[in-house]
């Protein structure tokens, strides 16, 4: 059995799928900045993104400049097909794929030679079969910095200080009411003068 000519992911896809699959997430790149799908197809589909804006870096002009420009948007239809974008209510721009992609994304990258998108690995996986999860971005995307701050070296003996400090709070509130309720509960007994002594209002007698 022969095996020339076979390239690409095949993606457990029939050829029909796997071209509209590899368009619309290469439409939805363009029009959101990034997605978010498993490593095979960001693969498979950064391929034809950076080949896309690479025929998208067209400079405008008159004559031969214009031609090659028209013929470059020509060819990014062919193969990219050009649909509408829509805002967050669903609603339609008046703005098309292609639109952008020639206006407002390939002009950021005139002056790069290749290199347009970025894979960021995830730690996340996809319910159901495990399999990781990746965002494909342009590179026009700043990322802010992600994470939480390292922790200090002292953490831990902040931490057993306050659990101290709240042990030894507790402590005092427990013996506190434990004095407030003590005459309450058994009050102290008159305890009989001394023999010896004469009461202060008795006289003397005389021997």
């Amino acid at each position: 059995m022969s095996s020339h000519l076979i390239r690409g992911r095949q993606l457990s896809r029939d050829t029909e799928h796997r071209n509209a699959m590899r368009k619309n997430l290469v439409q939805s790149l363009f029009e959101h900045g990034q997605v978010r799908t498993t490593f095979p197809k960001a693969k498979e589909v950064q391929g034809l993104a950076e080949k896309l804006i690479t025929l998208a870096r067209q400079t405008n002009g008159e004559g031969p400049a214009a031609r090659r420009v028209l013929n470059a948007r020509r060819r990014v239809i062919a193969l990219l097909g050009d649909r509408r974008l829509v805002d967050d209510k669903q609603e339609f721009t008046g703005q098309k794929v292609v639109q952008k992609l020639f206006s407002e994304i390939a002009p950021k990258f005139t002056d790069r030679p290749g290199g347009y998108t970025r894979i960021i690995k995830l730690a996340a996986h996809r319910i159901g079969d495990g399999g990781s999860l990746v965002q494909l971005q342009l590179m026009t995307v700043e990322n802010a910095p992600a994470g939480r701050a390292r922790r200090s070296a002292g953490l831990r003996r902040k931490r057993n200080e306050r659990r101290h400090q709240f042990a030894a709070q507790l402590a005092k509130k427990d013996s506190g009411k434990a004095d407030a309720a003590a005459p309450a509960a058994a009050p102290e007994a008159v305890s009989p003068a001394p023999a010896s002594q004469t009461p202060p209002d008795a006289t003397p007698t005389a021997s």
